[in-house]
């Protein structure tokens, strides 16, 4: 399968993702407004950041999904990443709302009981996230999707942002009414923290920024091919889901042409098969005792 219908396959998961967190939100706000819960308030707005981070999800995976053409000659992959990028700005915004909100409550003692309901609506949506949670990190491994990975990722906090909104009702109905707002506060800052690791891992891999173990890897699965007598110069960046793969190699200089285009094709092929690499450029050189003199 390729990488263009397994990102056809990442859209279920969106979509299953903006189902849920439209109901969920809409659930919460509503209830949190009748059941006076700043906990549950904090969490319905945690989700409504959640369905234009999984829109934007949505969207990139389409764009990426379009070829080729004049002017995008490596297609379209890193429009998921751009996407990526203008969700977190988003939810950064609405996490830094909610903390100045809940603190503001907190400094003029606004403290209301919240009624229960409130309560079993923050543990039942955490039942329904990680359902989803499961759905799609599962997918996400099927189709190999960083992003959907991530979402999956994202689906898990929300679950355990609900469990933590639960326990904060919970506590203000002992007599403890700043629990409630508090745990909205601890929302907010798990929003933040949220958008800032989606800020910097997008923006770590829109700069070609690569994972040194795995580059490691790639070096140790090309040097196990016994016609490649050094490895030089291995270099990877991705482009939304897809790992590119730049490396030269050292062979027998006395081999023909042919041979040694055997030899990249060999080397490709344990790059896919070993790590899952489908694009990479291996560009040959003739071993010298002493590469410095090149």
């Amino acid at each position: 399968m390729n990488e263009y219908e397994n990102l056809k396959r990442g859209e279920k998961g969106a979509w299953i993702s903006i189902i849920a967190y439209l109901i969920l939100a809409t659930l919460k706000l509503i209830i949190a407004s009748i059941g006076n819960s700043e906990a549950l308030r904090a969490d319905g707005l945690n989700n409504t950041t959640d369905v234009i981070a999984s829109i934007a999800v949505l969207i990139g995976l389409k764009i990426s999904r379009k070829p080729p053409d004049e002017d995008h000659h490596y297609g379209h992959f890193r429009a998921e990443s751009i996407a990526s990028l203008i969700a977190a700005f988003i939810m950064m915004t609405v996490g830094l709302e909610v903390i100045i909100g809940t603190v503001q409550g907190i400094i003029q003692q606004e403290f209301e009981q919240p009624n229960m309901l409130t309560a079993w609506t923050a543990l039942g949506a955490a039942i329904v996230m990680f359902g989803v949670y499961r759905y799609n990190l599962n997918l996400s491994k099927k189709i190999d999707s960083s992003s959907l990975y991530a979402a999956a990722q994202d689906n898990r906090s929300d679950a355990l942002v609900s469990i933590g909104a639960f326990i904060g009702i919970v506590g203000s109905q002992f007599g403890l009414f700043w629990l409630d707002p508090l745990a909205g506060f601890i929302v907010g800052l798990l929003i933040c923290k949220t958008a800032w690791t989606i800020f910097t891992d997008t923006t770590h891999t829109l700069t070609d920024g690569f994972d040194e173990d795995t580059l490691e890897k790639v070096k140790q699965t090309i040097a196990e091919n016994p016609n490649v007598w050094a490895v030089k110069d291995v270099k990877g960046r991705l482009q939304g889901n897809r790992v590119l793969i730049d490396a030269t190699i050292h062979v027998d200089p006395e081999i023909t042409v042919q041979e040694g285009h055997d030899i990249t094709d060999e080397v490709e092929e344990n790059l896919y098969e070993e790590l899952g690499i489908r694009h990479a450029l291996i560009h040959i050189e003739p071993f010298e005792d002493d590469p410095e003199k090149e």
